[in-house]
């Protein structure tokens, strides 16, 4: 007598939100072997990568170059893909140029023997060596840290401070009781380098005199290459959903999730506003954490990443994306506009203030591809904005546009036509289209030295409810959100594969023969 084996049933994962982090846990779900649906409040996938449109076609009105692209050729190789058979990335040999009000100008190049020739006709010899001794300093602390803390699911300051310990000579690197603001200034003796390399504490959304001292290792992650993505970044994320629909994930866009339903203390389906009720096995929620800290997905869930309903948040942004021709200012991909006086524009921001001197990015997004851009071309233009409280007054459109505009005009770049005030994405406006995050687009804020340990991590304590996002640990930027989704799929799977081992090992222990 023999018996058979009832075939294991495939679960079911739910994932909420198509951001990156949502559409790259979908993707290593599927290509583990789970049925996996997405659910995005929007029409569109991408989350915070989108884009609006123009004369001149789609304009991004987010993240707009791509970084660290291992995290994102294994991505695509874990769907025996190879990303550059799905977008066009073109390399880019300058990385950014750097403009101030003295008129003074720099650029820094992906080929580092470059950059200190540059910083050595722009500040002298001091400062290139100044500048290479940074840049050894930065790799050594991300190849220190990228495993205990990025590539670690879960990261716990008691496990880093014997990591540390055993390399002694990394606490001088580290500058533990310093900001991100004062080693820079002990490192170099131009201010504008200090200034220049200080911005990188906004990738984060944090401002470098609160910031902790290794958030340096953020420029080592530029240095080791920029990709603009052909036609914008949307274009990664349309490659990443169209892979994940190939291997069987089903997407429902406009499905806005109003509650999580547990039973028995477990993840066991999702409920949509419109009354559906959708079981699953799992749910990644790949928002903001801070939406179910703060009961919006349901009160049985407001101990889910507690901290992120009360930590400070991080800083929010103005976002400008328009077409127009360009005349004055010779401009690249990738361009920055310095404020005169950065003390005054992070101590703003840390009131709470828009900036009265702000610095600009402004990213020329149809320069860097390889070939010279159209008459029209498209453009975003990114200034730091504080995150806005809930008694804040409505914004003066019309003051901060004349603000930026006067501002690039005094670089010398002029625009025609105009762009105009609605042009113009305001912190309330991300407030209301990502719910619970109260504007802030980098999640809970990253100043302190600890800040890092006190973001929530994949794994909740509600079994079947897991967390992928900028909101969730290695951090914000488009990289680290795909990285926390790569740890989300990876403990959802060895939770599967030891409850099938399990399953399997009772149904034998069950089987008789004769």
């Amino acid at each position: 007598m023999t018996s058979t084996t009832a075939p294991v049933r495939r679960r079911h994962a739910v994932i909420v939100g198509a951001g990156i982090a949502g559409l790259a846990t979908a993707l290593r779900l599927a290509v583990g072997g789970m049925r996996v649906t997405v659910l995005e409040r929007h029409d569109h996938a991408g989350g915070k990568i989108r884009t609006l449109p123009s004369d001149a076609g789609p304009i991004d009105a987010g993240p707009t170059v791509l970084t660290l692209r291992h995290v994102f050729d294994d991505l695509f190789a874990c769907a025996g893909a190879r990303l550059d058979d799905h977008v066009s990335l073109v390399a880019q040999d300058v990385l950014a140029r750097h403009h101030w009000p003295d008129g003074s100008r720099l650029d820094l190049f992906a080929d580092p023997d470059a950059s200190a020739d540059a910083i050595r006709s722009f500040a002298g010899a001091r400062a290139a060596d100044e500048f290479r001794a940074f840049g050894t300093r930065a790799a050594r602390l991300y190849s220190a840290f990228d495993n205990p803390i990025m590539q670690a699911p879960a990261p716990r300051l008691s496990q880093l401070v014997p990591h540390v310990l055993a390399r002694p000579s990394l606490i001088p690197a580290m500058a533990p009781l310093s900001s991100l603001a004062a080693m820079l200034r002990r490192q170099f003796t131009d201010p504008r380098l200090a200034q220049l390399f200080g911005r990188y504490a906004t990738y984060v959304g944090g401002a470098p005199h609160l910031s902790p001292a290794i958030l340096s290792l953020i420029w080592q992650a530029e240095a080791a290459g920029v990709w603009v993505v052909e036609g914008g970044m949307h274009k990664l994320t349309d490659a990443i959903a169209a892979l994940a629909t190939a291997h069987g994930v089903a997407f429902q866009h406009g499905a806005h999730v109003n509650h999580i339903e547990l039973r028995g203390g477990r993840v066991a389906a999702v409920q949509l506003a419109a009354g559906t009720r959708i079981p699953a096995d799992e749910v990644v929620f790949a928002g903001d954490p801070r939406a179910l800290a703060t009961g919006a997905l349901g009160s049985g869930l407001r101990h889910v990443a507690p901290r992120t309903a009360t930590l400070p948040r991080s800083f929010s942004a103005r976002v400008h994306s328009f077409a127009a021709t360009p005349s004055g200012a010779d401009l690249i991909h990738h361009n920055v506009f310095f404020a005169a006086d950065p003390h005054s524009e992070f101590n703003d921001l840390a009131a709470g203030r828009i900036p009265a001197d702000p610095t600009l990015y402004l990213c020329a997004l149809d320069r860097g591809q390889g070939h010279a851009p159209k008459p029209l071309e498209r453009f975003e233009i990114i200034s730091n904005a504080p995150a806005p409280s809930d008694t804040q007054t409505p914004p003066e459109l019309d003051q901060w546009h004349h603000q930026i505009m006067t501002r690039l005009t005094r670089f010398g770049l002029t625009l025609s036509p105009t762009p105009r005030p609605q042009d113009i994405t305001t912190p309330q406006m991300f407030a209301q289209m990502f719910p619970a995050t109260r504007g802030a687009l980098y999640g809970q804020t990253p100043h302190g030295m600890t800040a890092t340990f006190k973001r929530p991590t994949a794994a909740t304590p509600v079994p079947g409810l897991w967390l992928a996002g900028g909101g969730v640990h290695p951090g914000p930027g488009v990289p680290m959100a795909t990285l926390s989704a790569r740890h989300a799929a990876e403990a959802i799977l060895s939770a599967q594969i030891s409850t099938s081992t399990s399953h399997r090992t009772a149904m034998r222990g069950g089987m008789s023969t004769a």
